[in-house]
């Protein structure tokens, strides 16, 4: 097989993929492995490190348009996205996106605290000034609350499987 020459590489890996994504020949399940492998470890690039705002938890959308689209339905057909990531097997983005940054968190941890990627939770800004309007979320921030949503404390983070049992997301 020979390929052409696009003016837009990513162009043509999209026109593959979109070969196995929109084939009514090749079952949801098959898809939801192929979104799992390629899609969405595209959309979560770095997202452990993100202090995520709602724009971030907006990917939602998008992941539900995109798998929506590879089971055949539009907005119209009124089916629940739960019934379509049941169908196709795959989690939310926004649970995927709180795993990694919990998996980040305990390597964070481990580390010590001389090390470069611990330093920055001791840093002090001198004559600095906020701006106006709302503060900024800061990554700390967004871990406590994740922590508290799965109930967990960091003295967790020192038993590798009981952590990766409680922020592991099937799918």
């Amino acid at each position: 097989m020979r390929f052409v020459k696009w003016p837009r590489k990513g162009w043509m890996k999209w026109r593959f993929a979109s070969e196995v994504l929109c084939d009514k020949k090749v079952p949801p399940k098959l898809k939801g492995k192929f979104y799992k492998v390629m899609v969405r470890p595209t959309m979560l690039y770095g997202a452990e490190c993100w202090p995520v705002k709602k724009s971030h938890i907006q990917k939602k959308v998008a992941e539900m348009r995109m798998l929506r689209w590879m089971c055949g339905n539009t907005r119209s057909d009124r089916i629940r996205n739960e019934v379509i990531r049941d169908k196709v097997g795959v989690a939310s983005v926004e649970d995927k996106m709180r795993e990694a940054r919990l998996r980040w968190f305990r390597h964070v941890m481990r580390r010590d605290t001389n090390a470069p990627v611990r330093m920055c939770e001791r840093l002090a800004m001198e004559d600095f000034r906020r701006g106006r309007g709302r503060p900024k979320k800061y990554w700390g921030e967004v871990i406590r609350q994740d922590m508290a949503h799965l109930q967990l404390t960091e003295d967790m983070t020192l038993d590798k499987r009981v952590w990766r049992t409680q922020i592991r997301i099937e799918g």
